[in-house]
């Protein structure tokens, strides 16, 4: 396995790098990550980066042509706004993922239904760092939210003591007073 650190993560030859079972590993400022901070609570720290790690292999198949293999693991630490308290939450991103590269988009089309590995098209150049983002992308939370929200939000005074109005007290009102109503 070569370890490489002369590639440029930003324009990989996916299949020289898998055929040498390249590894590259770096880090990636999360403010140059563009689509990921705009999902962010904040503008990302300059010093604030995702680590990330890319090995490349060929898997042998029998009677074939061996498959082309990239494993993408990456790390980040984000702030997210909290969906119920509105204050600002840390949240861990990882990302390990497997994927298995194919000839053609119809051929990757096919075989992802079958298979439980992402299958995606062979490029002739891959942007590591874009799919990296796009991966810490999807593990991003739907809700993010507090376990225990560290200052809940503060409730109007005399609320808890008001009795919530019934959804259909307006209807009944109304319904008492038209046509056909007893007197």
């Amino acid at each position: 396995m070569a370890t490489t650190r002369n590639l440029d993560p930003k324009a990989i030859d996916l299949s020289a790098f898998c055929r040498h079972g390249a590894t590259l590993e770096g880090q990636q400022p999360l403010a140059a990550m563009r689509r990921l901070a705009e999902g962010l609570a904040a503008e990302p720290a300059a010093e604030e980066s995702a680590a990330w790690q890319a090995q490349g292999r060929l898997q042998p198949v029998s009677g074939g042509q061996p498959q082309v293999w990239l494993h993408l693991q990456g790390r980040a630490e984000v702030t997210l706004q909290c969906q119920r308290c509105l204050q600002p939450l840390r949240e861990a991103l990882r990302v390990d993922r497997e994927f298995r590269f194919v000839r053609d988009e119809d051929e990757a089309a096919r075989l992802d239904e079958e298979s439980e590995e992402d299958v995606l098209a062979l490029p002739p150049r891959i942007d590591l760092l874009e799919l990296l983002e796009d991966e810490l992308i999807l593990t991003l939370p739907i809700v993010p939210r507090h376990e225990v929200c560290p200052n809940p939000l503060p409730v109007a005074p005399g609320a808890e003591d008001e009795e919530a109005p019934h959804p259909f007290a307006a209807l009944a009102a109304l319904r008492g007073a038209g046509p056909g109503a007893k007197h």
